[in-house]
């Protein structure tokens, strides 16, 4: 008995020295790892169907464009990747013939862009590139015997590299055009890439091939010129297509990863480029468990890239700006692990078990207080170390109006005036500030229109203030009384809220797929705004693809939307209410159906110009003619806050770079004297208990030792 009590003590001394609750492996402890978290599973992961946020963490760190962002500067400047530089858009008229860099858009009937890459830069290791002593590819041509004991990528035990080449992003972007991929930018790329559309009729006749090898089939706007070099043409002047090649969409394609991963049998194992990215970047998926972990580790091929030694104000202070011009990247491997939960996720953070998090909802007063309107970081997540940013994210969040229905929308002649003022009366009373402060936490800036800060084509100031929904007082911007939302009401003829000749009440649909607690508090005070003009809100909840069906048919009337900029550049969301994007007539993306013809004119005009004042001009007044016809209620552009541990540098946030786990450092060594600080058992209550136990049965034990004793004499 004593003994065993003995045991026990020298186990829970030895349990002092380490964390009994750490989640990770005890060798992984001190090594120089980022530890992160998702909640949403990935579906795709191949770069021409890869289109969703929770994708891109995992793709821009694979995969290379042949531009990026430049990591630290605001406004949000390209840069080259693997190219040699950006490239100048070389104009041309219909019969092929050069144009100056000046001259009427209406001219130009072809750009040129010419991509010159910078050679040595190699792929991850790879199984595709291996090759059997023969010199043959060792896996590209595999039986179903060959792959019998093949579970995942790692059980393939030859791998090998290749130089990057013009030719792999030509064949990368053919991949647009697959029968098979659907490509969700496909359609709008096919109205600018020269022959993409041609292309993609051809390969239909070839959808039933296990692998199609592109390289026989030519893209007339895309080749390769040499080696390193590439061109593509598009259709008249797109100023914006220079953002695109910084997107996955159009990083390089070896063809033997394609034809590899294309092989009977490997789309039953998961063995697809959906699972397993394979790109030139700095890190190269090594395991992927999408319902619990996903983990990157660093690409031993990674070419020689530098951390930027300049920024914006304020970098320097922040101390962005320390590990100028050393080699990137300096993370050796990143952990993901899954959390649907956001508590547990919120605590393993405060434990130091992930590096960083953002701040929900019902952890926000715990780590933020305001005070005076600054938002500073409460005392006890300053005494932990964690450093708070925070960021306008370039994003806009709406209530459409569907333009097609007979009630709010502005399509019929006869009516439209009539609807324009009950929109904006509605406008005027869904009181976006409150809802920001309720439920947002205040983490939110009122819209003013569809351009969020940051973007070319914002006002600031008195000049951005949209004066149909506030009055500026004092040169701030002031929310129209209720009573100026009623007067417009009963202009529109419903008086009180009541149709002025029949008596009928105002009804309006609200289109949601919100459901839950939270939803319901929001669909409440969303009531009570509609409310307050005598308007009554009519929810109408369902399922998401419900509700996207139901959008596409034109049969909603009012619902709630949200845009996140692709890219940054005005046209990004203006292109939200042009005509011929509209989602009912053109599958497009203008979910309200909005048409106004000057609008129209104007966005044409402007989406080929240059950034620069004459541009803004125009911006000025197509906002303008948005105001006045509010097809949207402008809502808000979300602020982003993120929370980082004192061991973690260089975390600068971007909702248009994604590419940036390259630029962040770890101090490993700082990391794990935290958590053991924070980590430590408390055993003084389990020692408590064993010694209570132990002098309960005592007596019984020694009476039982006495009786054993007695009997043996």
């Amino acid at each position: 008995m004593r003994s065993a009590i003995a045991s026990l003590l020298v186990l829970l001394l030895v349990g002092c020295g380490s964390a009994w609750n750490d989640p990770y492996p005890a060798a992984d402890r001190g090594r120089n790892i980022l530890y992160s978290a998702f909640t949403d599973r990935p579906k795709h992961l191949d770069p021409v169907q890869s289109y969703s946020e929770d994708e891109i963490t995992f793709t821009a760190q694979v995969y290379e464009p042949p531009l990026q962002y430049h990591y630290l500067k605001r406004p949000y400047t390209l840069i080259a990747g693997t190219a040699e530089a950006v490239p100048q858009p070389r104009y041309l008229d219909a019969r092929g013939r050069p144009l100056g860099d000046d001259v009427d858009p209406a001219r130009i009937a072809f750009t040129d862009y010419v991509i010159a890459i910078r050679p040595g830069i190699r792929y991850q290791p790879h199984p595709a590139f291996a090759r059997a002593a023969s010199g043959e590819p060792a896996y590209l041509a595999l039986s179903a015997t060959d792959l019998a004991g093949i579970v995942t990528l790692g059980d393939f035990k030859l791998r090998d590299s290749r130089e990057l080449t013009a030719d792999d992003y030509v064949y990368g972007l053919k991949r647009l055009a697959h029968p098979r991929l659907h490509s969700p930018i496909f359609g709008l790329m096919d109205e600018y890439i020269v022959g993409l559309g041609d292309l993609a009729k051809r390969l239909k006749a070839d959808k039933d091939q296990s692998w199609i090898d592109l390289r026989q089939h030519r893209l007339e706007g895309v080749e390769a010129i040499d080696r390193y070099r590439y061109r593509i043409r598009v259709k008249g002047k797109y100023p914006q297509f220079l953002y695109w090649l910084a997107m996955p969409f159009f990083a390089p394609m070896p063809w033997e990863a394609d034809k590899f991963h294309s092989q009977p049998g490997m789309a039953e194992k998961n063995l697809t480029l959906d699972w397993y990215p394979i790109g030139t970047g700095p890190y190269m998926l090594t395991e992927n468990n999408p319902n619990a972990r996903m983990v990157l580790e660093r690409n031993p091929n990674f070419r020689r890239e530098t951390y930027p030694c300049e920024g914006e104000g304020g970098d320097q202070e922040a101390g962005l700006l320390k590990d100028c011009g050393q080699v990137l990247p300096f993370i050796d491997k990143v952990v993901f692990t899954r959390e649907k939960e956001q508590i547990p996720y919120w605590n393993k953070f405060l434990q130091g078990y992930y590096d960083a998090s953002g701040i929900s909802s019902d952890s926000f007063d715990q780590a933020v207080q305001v005070t005076g309107g600054e938002i500073t970081l409460s005392d006890d997540m300053r005494a932990q170390g964690i450093v708070l940013t925070t960021s306008v994210a370039t994003s806009s969040m709406y209530m459409g109006f569907n333009w097609l229905d007979p009630l709010v929308g502005g399509a019929d002649p006869a009516t439209a005036e009539r609807a324009r003022k009950l929109r904006q009366a509605i406008s005027i009373a869904i009181d976006q500030e409150e809802f920001i402060s309720i439920f947002q936490n205040g983490r939110g800036v009122a819209a003013q229109g569809p351009i969020p800060p940051g973007i070319f084509g914002h006002r600031e100031g008195v000049e951005g203030v949209n004066p149909y929904v506030y009055d500026t007082v004092d040169g701030q911007a002031r929310r129209k009384p209720v009573a100026e939302a009623k007067r417009l009401l009963a202009e529109a003829g419903w008086p009180n809220g009541r149709d002025a000749k029949s008596g009928e009440p105002l009804l309006i649909n609200l289109d949601t797929t919100a459901t839950g607690v939270g939803a319901k508090a929001r669909i409440d005070w969303l009531n009570k705004q509609f409310a307050k003009i005598d308007v009554q809100l009519v929810v109408r909840s369902t399922d998401y693809n419900r509700f996207q069906e139901k959008v596409r048919k034109g049969a909603v009337q009012l619902f709630y939307f949200g845009w996140n900029a692709d890219y940054p550049d005005p046209e990004n969301f203006m292109f939200l209410l042009h005509g011929k994007q509209s989602k009912v007539r053109h599958q497009g993306e203008n979910a309200a159906n909005y048409e106004n013809p000057e609008y129209d004119r104007l966005f044409e005009r402007m989406k080929a110009m240059d950034s620069g004042a004459e541009r803004q001009l125009l911006i000025d007044r197509m906002t303008a003619i948005l105001r006045h016809d509010a097809p949207w209620i402008w809502g808000f552009h979300p602020k982003d806050y993120s929370l980082r541990h004192a061991w973690l540098a260089n975390r600068k946030p971007s909702k248009v770079g994604h590419n940036t786990l390259k630029y962040q450092r770890v101090d490993a060594a700082l990391r794990e004297q935290r958590r053991s600080e924070w980590n430590r058992p408390v055993l003084w209550p389990l020692l408590a208990i064993v010694l209570v136990i132990g002098a309960a049965i005592w007596p019984a034990w020694s009476g039982y030792r006495r009786r054993e004793t007695a009997t043996a004499r």
